[in-house]
């Protein structure tokens, strides 16, 4: 007998249907020589502390560091798991072989391995590997089963972001809460740090502190409206008198056009969705947390409309593109519109979207092309939000012309500039999409979610604005009366995060990137995997140590007293954490040694330890009281 182990029992019945294992049994289907079974997610964890030694489980500074030598696997404390294992493992001691269903990526390659090791299980095992849910993709994917080994640097690479957040979550929570807890209160929670988690809020409290302690700072803007245009001065103007003086020069001197200069260029349509930049897109439209968006998108390759959703690659393999036009096929009755203008043409095969080299376990987030029926309001605006990104990327670059106007009076220089779209090509994709958007968005209605509904963002809106002013036709020498003003303005401190900003912070490692291209080469570097960043966000909000005000998120009191206590970098550096994240993706490719990694993890831990405890100061955190479920667990 054959046994699949799938990781949702959704899953496993859309297998067990392909396979022809119709019968129902308990825990799990069987029929035409296949048992297909499932886990629940994680039915494995690492031991705790306790489970080591009865000395760790009292909470003691003299107990640090806890490493254990050898790290060890238990099942999750709860009946329902128990009882599912037990089938599995019954399972898997009969069978003859096991293919591994779980989901294609390093966290469900650790699910199954753990299950696997935990049944003791002997029989050859391979691998399942695919990027959607349709039957054709499931067929193919059995007929191109791989060997398990093939996956033993993903393994490996899952078993050590594991090990590294239990040592450094179990460590240091024990530490911080012992040493600046102060006496427990009843319910009172842990000073919880995570590998990724305490990073993840230092960025959030370092934005807030820049934005209490900042100084607005005065400037002046000279401007002059010349044919019910406004031209401004190419002159910084440094304080009011040196503003009033050239206001003064230029009041009755004559306007005169010194120069008119047309550009043409073009502009590329913006790059497929990775699971990153579809959480950023949807908080930025419609108010969607990272976490929502993950479930929604988790939700479509479920129903089999979109591709497997945790990927970190913007790019398609190139042996995608010969099945362009039967997904086209399949999206033509809800999105005729879009893509009658593409038929009867070859289709565009670009080198920012079709590059096997960018792309490792998945490519991008597309449509399968299988009919999106049966969704809920806020999956059909995401699935919207992929179609579309993905039809645009098959029509040609948007041409535009830029014009720049030059003028002076009184030999002061000022300028103005102008786009026009000449073809909007891709943009046509998102004419529909951007008046719907703009009229809700004046209307105030709320998403389907409930969640507030987004506000543009000033700098966008502004963006847009000027994308869209065409300006008059003017002629170099002409000239005529105008009316100059004096604004002053002052400098404005940095924007709080948002779900948005923070997720591309999370990225690129705290550091502020626009260029798509850069962005993608600093992925490496980021804090989190796609998948876990939702989860860490959540869990900032769960133990306190984040709220939010709109959309704005604020440190609490006791998220920023976490962040003053912290010294030693390593905890709370978005950098030197993206540095350990890189090790991971290298043993993956099986660039790096996981058991120098472990090693270097514990000289890590050790050193923290010796840091704080010989720390004199009785400096206090007040902790927050809540119904602590986990009080021993820890965040990544």
């Amino acid at each position: 007998m054959i046994v699949c182990i799938a990781e949702k029992p959704s899953v496993a019945k859309d297998i067990a249907r392909i396979l022809g294992a119709n019968t129902q049994r308990d825990g799990y289907m069987e029929g035409n020589g296949y048992q297909v079974t499932w886990t629940f997610g994680h039915l494995c964890e690492l031991k705790y502390p306790e489970d080591y030694t009865p000395e760790w489980k009292r909470w003691s500074l003299g107990a640090l560091p806890m490493i254990p030598p050898r790290f060890q696997i238990r099942l999750k404390q709860d009946k329902g798991v128990a009882h599912q294992f037990e089938v599995i493992k019954k399972l898997m001691l009969a069978a003859d072989r096991i293919i591994n269903c779980g989901d294609a990526g390093q966290e469900g390659e650790l699910i199954q391995r753990w299950v696997h090791q935990m049944t003791g299980a002997k029989c050859p095992v391979e691998r399942l590997w695919i990027s959607s849910m349709t039957d054709e993709a499931i067929r193919e994917g059995f007929s191109n089963l791989r060997a398990s080994s093939d996956y033993q640097s993903l393994y490996e690479a899952g078993l050590c972001r594991a090990i590294g957040d239990w040592m450094l979550g179990m460590n240091a929570t024990r530490l911080y809460t012992i040493k600046y807890g102060g006496p427990r209160q009843k319910g009172a929670q842990p000073l919880s740090i995570g590998r990724v988690q305490t990073p993840t809020l230092a960025l959030i409290v370092r934005r807030q502190q820049e934005i209490e302690n900042f100084v607005p700072e005065p400037y002046w803007v000279l401007s002059t409206v010349y044919r019910d245009t406004t031209f401004t001065s190419t002159k910084k103007v440094k304080d009011e008198e040196e503003g009033q003086q050239a206001m003064a020069a230029i009041k009755d001197a004559p306007f005169e056009v010194t120069s008119v200069e047309k550009k043409k260029g073009t502009e590329a349509p913006p790059r497929l969705f990775d699971l990153t930049s579809l959480q950023v897109e949807c908080n930025k439209k419609f108010g969607f947390s990272a976490e929502t968006t993950l479930n929604i998108a988790q939700s479509l390759y479920e129903k089999k409309v979109t591709t497997y959703p945790r990927v970190d690659t913007t790019y398609l393999p190139d042996d995608v593109y010969p099945t362009i036009g039967k997904i086209f096929n399949g999206l033509y009755g809800q999105y005729k519109d879009i893509l009658d203008p593409l038929r009867g043409k070859p289709l565009r095969k670009n080198k920012k979207v079709f590059d096997s080299s960018k792309v490792t376990d998945h490519h991008a987030i597309i449509p399968t092309g299988v009919p999106a029926n049966n969704l809920t309001d806020i999956e059909r605006k995401t699935y919207d939000l992929i179609v579309r990104r993905f039809i645009a990327n098959f029509y040609e670059d948007c041409k535009f012309s830029t014009t720049t106007v030059k003028g002076e009076s009184a030999k002061i220089e000022f300028k103005v500039s102008g786009k026009e779209i000449l073809d909007e090509a891709w943009r046509f994709v998102f004419a529909k999409e951007k008046k719907e958007a703009a009229a809700a968005a004046a209307a105030g209605t709320a998403p389907a979610d409930n969640t507030p509904p987004a506000a543009p963002d000033d700098d966008e809106k502004k963006k847009d604005d000027a994308e869209e002013r065409t300006l008059p036709t003017f002629v170099k020498g002409e000239s005529g009366p105008h009316v100059p003003s004096l604004t002053q303005k002052f400098t404005t401190p940095p924007k709080p995060y948002i779900e948005a900003t923070l997720l591309r912070a999370m990225e690129t490692a705290g550091k502020l990137v626009e260029d798509e291209e850069l962005r993608d080469a600093m992925k490496e570097n980021g804090i989190g995997r796609p998948s876990t960043r939702a989860g860490i966000i959540e869990t900032l909000f769960r133990r306190g140590y984040i709220a939010k005000q709109r959309k704005a998120l604020q440190a609490t009191p006791t998220g920023v007293a976490l962040i003053g206590i912290i010294r030693e970098e390593l905890l709370k550096s978005a950098e030197l954490t993206g540095l350990w994240e890189k090790k991971l993706r290298q043993i993956e490719r099986r660039e790096y040694d996981a058991a120098q990694f472990v090693a270097e993890l514990k000289e890590m831990v050790g050193g923290i330890v010796q840091q704080v405890l010989s720390d004199n100061t009785s400096r206090v955190i007040q902790t927050v009281v809540t119904p602590a479920k986990a009080a021993g667990k820890s965040g990544k």
